[in-house]
């Protein structure tokens, strides 16, 4: 491997990290929307609050696609033709939940409001919930040939460590959206939110003991091997797994004494330590396969060098101006969203 395919990686990762953190409350916030808000008022509010925000959060996820398919196109390939079913609803979930904005403002009456406020609830509940199913079925290892094409059953996509999975990723969109209402709303909706936070932790912290379980029965990510002539062994794992937990309860404590900032941040850092666990887990492969030898490795699956220079410079360039460009949004519209 070289330092720009690793470089690569890591970029990857630190993409679908940023697409959880911004992406996650909105979507907490849509499910906040169908679970929390009690009248039509508060929706509004849920979605005044995210309203200037959750297109261009959105990119983040474009953006990781993009450079899958330019840095590591065998990956990509591998993933989008394997997980072709599951990507594809996750399509249709996000088509849904970005018509719902617009279709709920010009409703013609009551009922039609109320339908499209559930549509963006449920599309809400089932992105995370795929995204979480698809990150944790492919970590188990899937029947995957020499080439990259992966041929798996029902049960290789869906099992108890994915649905788990699912539930865990959606649970966490669920908090950092609640966190997020703390911090962007006033009002009863506001205090509600706190009260189903300081509930909820609760459950998290049952379904990261039992995450941790499932990731030990099922995974390799506790085993010490030599994987592509890198030697690798629990340490990071189980520190990874440490820090998620420390992070959630770090949230929760700030939920409790209504520092809502920090539950936010803790919550959203979060998903970072759980992308890292997944890349760490998986690293120095791409897809792994129940075969060892069928293996997609980041070394036989990522582009030329030149492509990867090339794509370097650009995005170093233009990196500094789009986060730049997300400060500034966020700095515009950071006042609170009164009832």
């Amino acid at each position: 491997m070289t330092a720009l395919q690793i470089f690569w990686f890591v970029v990857i990762g630190v993409l679908f990290t940023g697409f959880f953190f911004l992406e996650g409350f909105d979507y907490g916030t849509g499910m906040a929307s169908l679970l929390v808000a009690k009248d039509e008022r508060e929706v509004d509010q849920t979605i005044a609050a995210i309203g200037p925000f959750w297109d261009g959060n959105e990119v983040w996820l474009l953006t990781a696609g993009g450079a899958m398919f330019a840095s590591m196109p065998y990956w990509y390939a591998s993933l989008f033709s394997g997980y072709y079913i599951i990507l594809f609803l996750i399509l249709v979930g996000l088509i849904v939940r970005g018509v719902t904005f617009e279709f709920r403002h010009r409703a013609l009456s009551e009922g039609q409001k109320k339908f499209w406020t559930k549509a963006l609830g449920v599309s809400s509940i089932a992105v995370p919930f795929l995204f979480g199913l698809m990150f944790t079925s492919f970590i188990q290892g899937m029947p995957m040939d020499a080439h990259g094409n992966i041929w798996g059953s029902f049960f290789n996509y869906v099992n108890l460590l994915s649905i788990v999975g699912g539930v865990a990723v959606t649970l966490l969109c669920f908090l950092h959206g609640l966190n997020y209402i703390q911090l962007k709303v006033e009002g009863p909706l506001r205090e509600r939110s706190h009260d189903w936070a300081n509930i909820l932790y609760f459950v998290l912290y049952a379904g990261e003991v039992v995450f941790a379980v499932l990731l030990f029965i099922f995974t390799d990510f506790f085993k010490t091997q030599t994987i592509d002539g890198i030697q690798k062994n629990a340490v990071w794992t189980v520190i990874l797994l440490a820090v998620i937990v420390a992070l959630s309860v770090v949230a929760h404590i700030a939920v409790r004494t209504k520092k809502e900032l920090l539950a936010f941040l803790a919550s959203g850092v979060t998903f970072g330590a759980l992308v890292a666990l997944l890349f760490q887990g998986i690293f120095p492969r791409l897809m792994i396969a129940k075969d060892a030898t069928n293996d997609l490795l980041i070394r036989n699956a990522s582009s030329t060098q030149y492509t990867l220079t090339a794509m370097t410079i650009v995005a170093l360039c233009i990196l500094p101006f789009v986060l730049a460009y997300v400060a500034w949004t966020y700095f515009i519209f950071r006042k609170r969203i009164a009832k």
